[in-house]
């Protein structure tokens, strides 16, 4: 829960550059594309061959980006809902750019099909943590729990990527078996607050056929 609490802090520190990207006519879309587009170019074209170090610098002021775009979304008197569903599908691309490039250099010259396993493990349920609060949120339920949210899991990843790539022994082994652990009890916990907050009853009417997604 480190984003919910650290986000007065932050906001001070954005403010000033919110302020100035406003006067330039820079637009929240703008700001989501560029972090995206640049933290996955950063993960595929320096994580995924071995320069971890640079990557994760490269991935990490791209993915500060995403303080942004709310903030000057907020400033621009809120943001759309086209904003908000183009924010989400960025921060999934990014994820997935940045665990992808794990499992793509730990396949091949990084040889080590134990970390191939747990970044995929990662992903996973780093994608299943933001499944379970927006289905929960679809339904109207509030969601917001988890000792791993996106901001922690970023911070394990890039830190352990980054100080491997300085030569540091086992950081990015620690990081990822630390976010395996961490991302399942998030996942346990945002299950638990459905299953007691949900009201009883069916979903849907019965007429109304299931969707899938």
């Amino acid at each position: 829960m480190l984003g919910i609490s650290a986000r007065p802090a932050v906001a001070k520190v954005v403010a000033p550059v919110v302020a100035r990207l406003g006067k330039a006519g820079v637009t929240p879309d703008m700001v989501t594309v560029t972090g995206t587009v640049g933290a996955v170019a950063g993960a595929l074209l320096l994580i995924a061959t071995g320069q971890l170090w640079w990557g994760a610098v490269t991935v990490t002021v791209f993915v500060l980006l995403d303080m942004l775009d709310g903030a000057l979304a907020r400033a621009r008197g809120g943001g759309s809902v086209f904003g908000a569903v183009l924010d989400s599908v960025g921060d999934r691309a990014a994820d997935a750019a940045i665990f992808g490039a794990l499992v793509w250099w730990y396949s091949g010259r990084g040889d080590n099909r134990l970390l191939v396993l747990l970044a995929l493990i990662c992903l996973v349920l780093g994608v299943l943590t933001s499944y379970i609060k927006a289905r929960a949120e679809g339904a109207g339920l509030s969601c917001n729990v988890g000792i791993v949210e996106r901001t922690e899991r970023l911070i394990l990843v890039l830190v352990g990527t980054g100080f491997t790539g300085l030569g540091i022994p086992y950081a990015v082994h620690v990081a990822l078996w630390v976010l395996v652990v961490g991302s399942a009890v998030t996942v346990g916990q945002r299950i638990a607050v459905v299953h007691r907050t949900a009201p009883e009853g069916p979903a849907l009417p019965p007429s109304t056929p299931p969707t899938t997604a």
